[in-house]
C-alpha cells in the first residue's frame, strides 16, 4: 500500500483535522481573494458577496447521515435546517434552497418523498423556497442510500452581516439551549440505548431566534454547532477573534439523557454536533434583553449566559468546572460520532 497519507473519517468531522484538509489541500488549489478569503481564519459556514448595500449570503453543505431516519427528524429537515441555519447565523435572512439529491438503485420512492416533504417544511419555517435542484441514481453497492446536498443563499443589510471574527473583550456568551442532543440521540438511536424519557435530535430551523436576538441588541457573533460541537464552535471564536473565553460548565444546559448516553458511550458532550441550537457573542450591556428575545422562541426557551471573552487566554477557551477548577477546553480533532450530518 502506498505511504501517502489518505481520508479518514476523522477529516470529515469538524475539528483539527478538518482544519488542516481544509488549510492545507483544499484551499491553497483554490484562488479565493476575489471574494475576500484567503485563508482557514478568514472563512465562515458561509461566503457573503456585496451587493449595492446588501451582502448575499450562499453557504453548501452535503448530508450523509445514518440512519437517515432518526428520532426527531431525517436527512431532510436535517439538510434544508443545517444549510439554512449556516446562513442565518450570519445575519442574513434565508430566502432559498438548492439541492443535488443522489440515491442508491431500489431506494424506496415513498422513503424519498418523505424526505421531500421533511425538505419542504423546514423552508417554511423560516419562509424559504426550494429554487433548483438536481437528481442522480447510483447501482445498488456504489452509495449508502442517499446523499443530499444542499445550497442557501440569504440577504442581509451589509452593516448587519455577523462574522466569527466580531467577539471582544467583555462580551457575554449565551447558548440557545442544551448540547450534544443530536449527535448522542443518533448513537443512542443506533446502539439500542432506552431513556425513560425519549432522547430526540435538537434539529430546527434556527432564524427566528436568531432574528429575535438581532432585533434585542448587538450580537458580535454567532455560530451553530455543529461537527465539533459546542468545544469547536468556541474554539473557532476565540481563534478568529483573537481572544480568550470563558466558560462556566455549570451553566451549560445538559439534558439528563444525554449525561447518562454520554458516560455509557464515554463521549464528551460538549464535542458532539448539535443541529438547532445557536452560540451567541453578545455585547454586555444587550445579553439580559437578547436572552430575552432568544427564550420568547420556542427553539431558544433554554437558553443561557454561559459565559464571558476575556483578554487573556488569547485564541484558547477556559472551562471553569463545576468543582471550581479551571481547564483548558481544547479544539477536538473531530466527532467522536459519525455520520450524523
Amino acid at each position: 500500500m502506498s505511504n501517502e497519507e489518505r481520508i479518514t473519517m476523522a477529516h470529515g468531522a469538524g475539528g483539527e483535522l478538518m482544519d488542516k484538509l481544509l488549510s492545507e489541500s483544499i484551499l491553497k488549489n483554490f484562488k479565493m481573494d476575489e471574494v475576500g478569503a484567503v485563508g482557514l481564519s478568514d472563512l465562515d459556514d458561509g461566503a457573503s458577496l456585496t451587493v449595492g448595500d446588501y451582502e448575499v449570503v450562499v453557504s453548501t453543505d452535503g448530508h450523509t447521515v445514518k440512519p437517515i431516519f432518526f428520532p426527531g427528524g431525517d436527512i431532510g429537515r436535517l439538510s434544508a435546517c443545517g444549510t439554512l441555519n449556516d446562513v442565518s447565523v450570519m445575519g442574513a435572512q434565508p430566502l432559498a434552497l438548492t439541492s443535488s439529491i443522489i440515491i442508491e438503485e431500489g431506494f424506496l420512492i415513498s422513503d424519498l418523498e418523505q424526505i421531500l416533504v421533511s425538505m419542504n417544511k423546514s423552508c417554511a419555517e423560516v419562509g424559504a423556497s426550494l429554487i433548483a435542484g438536481d437528481t442522480k441514481v447510483m447501482e445498488v453497492g456504489a452509495l449508502d442510500r442517499i446523499v443530499i446536498t444542499t445550497t442557501g443563499l440569504g440577504i442581509t443589510k451589509k452593516e448587519n452581516l455577523v462574522r466569527d471574527t466580531g467577539l471582544r473583550a467583555g462580551d457575554k456568551i449565551i447558548i440557545s439551549g442544551s448540547v450534544g442532543d443530536h449527535g448522542i440521540s443518533l448513537m443512542s438511536f443506533r446502539e439500542g440505548f432506552g431513556f425513560d424519557t425519549t432522547l430526540e435530535s435538537d434539529v430546527a430551523a434556527v432564524w427566528p431566534m436568531v432574528e429575535a436576538a438581532l432585533s434585542a441588541g448587538t450580537v458580535h457573533a454567532m455560530k451553530d454547532p455543529t461537527r465539533g460541537g459546542f468545544a469547536a464552535a468556541l474554539n473557532e471564536f476565540a481563534r478568529k477573534s483573537g481572544v480568550g473565553i470563558l466558560i462556566r460548565e455549570e451553566d451549560v444546559p445538559l439534558r439528563d439523557e444525554v449525561i447518562s448516553a454520554s458516560e455509557m458511550l464515554g463521549i464528551d458532550p460538549f464535542i458532539v454536533a448539535n443541529e438547532g441550537k445557536v452560540v451567541f457573542g453578545v455585547n454586555a450591556r444587550d445579553a439580559e434583553e437578547i436572552l430575552e428575545g432568544i427564550r420568547s422562541t420556542p427553539v431558544g426557551k433554554d437558553a443561557r449566559i454561559c459565559g464571558e471573552v476575556i483578554e487573556e487566554y488569547q485564541g484558547q477557551v477556559i472551562l471553569e468546572t463545576s468543582i471550581g477548577g479551571k481547564k483548558i477546553m481544547e479544539m477536538p480533532v473531530g466527532d467522536p460520532v459519525p455520520r450524523v450530518c
